[in-house]
């Protein structure tokens, strides 16, 4: 059937996407690692401002995001600028540029479940290991971080489908370039307007559909799953 024949263009949007959210996943999760457990052990002077800031892309209209994005870090912008001259790395009207939106989009994601998991490791447990002479990054690698593997994985999974779905960062950031910077949801929303494309956006629709609800459903089941072999080790 036609319905289940993807063109060549929506293959391209596709694998585009995959790309994009693998390699937002890949540079977000350690940097969201680290706030998550700052924020989790530490609290200093502007620790609330910090917290905001990390959730502020949730409430901010997309298109705000993706604009800030493009005035920091576009041809013209100081970072971007920067970049550059010096490395050449280029985000703007770039699938990296998309990257980077879809890695500020689904940072608060990631850093949520993974900072209730380090709130629920008992710091007590990373006082033993320092009491034992470990190093608190040994601590850290041996005790905290296993304990904390089922948010860390659910943090990622989240963001990972959520980096999939982007939309109106990257389009105010990057603009809708086929083969470059259209996404799965730029590719549906360019059959939405275009004539004859409501096939094509049924289809891309169900594609992100079941995308998402897979990440989501692969998220709970390795939680969970997580969670039991901890406790079973525990016990």
């Amino acid at each position: 059937m036609d319905f289940f024949n993807l063109q060549p263009d929506e293959w391209q949007a596709l694998t585009l996407t995959l790309r994009v959210a693998a390699a937002a996943l890949l540079v977000t999760l350690p940097l969201a690692i680290l706030v998550a457990y700052i924020l989790a052990r530490y609290r200093f002077p502007g620790h609330g401002f910090v917290n905001a800031l990390v959730h502020l892309p949730l409430v901010l209209p997309p298109v705000v995001t993706g604009y800030v994005l493009l005035l920091t870090f576009g041809r013209k912008g100081p970072i971007g600028v920067f970049l550059d001259n010096l490395f050449g790395i280029s985000f703007a009207f770039n699938w990296t540029g998309a990257a980077l939106a879809a890695s500020v989009m689904s940072f608060p994601l990631i850093v949520r479940p993974i900072r209730l998991s380090f709130e629920a490791v008992d710091p007590k447990l990373e006082d033993a290991a320092r009491s034992l002479g470990a190093h608190r990054f040994v601590g850290f690698l041996t005790v905290t971080l296993p304990l904390a593997l089922p948010g860390i994985l659910g943090g990622a999974i989240l963001g990972f489908a959520k980096a999939m779905g982007e939309f109106g960062a990257t389009i105010t950031f990057v603009s809708n370039i086929p083969g470059e910077t259209r996404t799965l949801a730029l590719a549906l929303y360019t059959a939405t307007q275009t004539p004859s494309g409501d096939l094509a956006a049924f289809r891309l629709t169900l594609i992100a559909v079941v995308v998402a609800f897979a990440a989501l459903i692969a998220s709970e089941l390795l939680a969970r799953r997580l969670r039991t072999r901890l406790g079973g080790g525990n016990a």
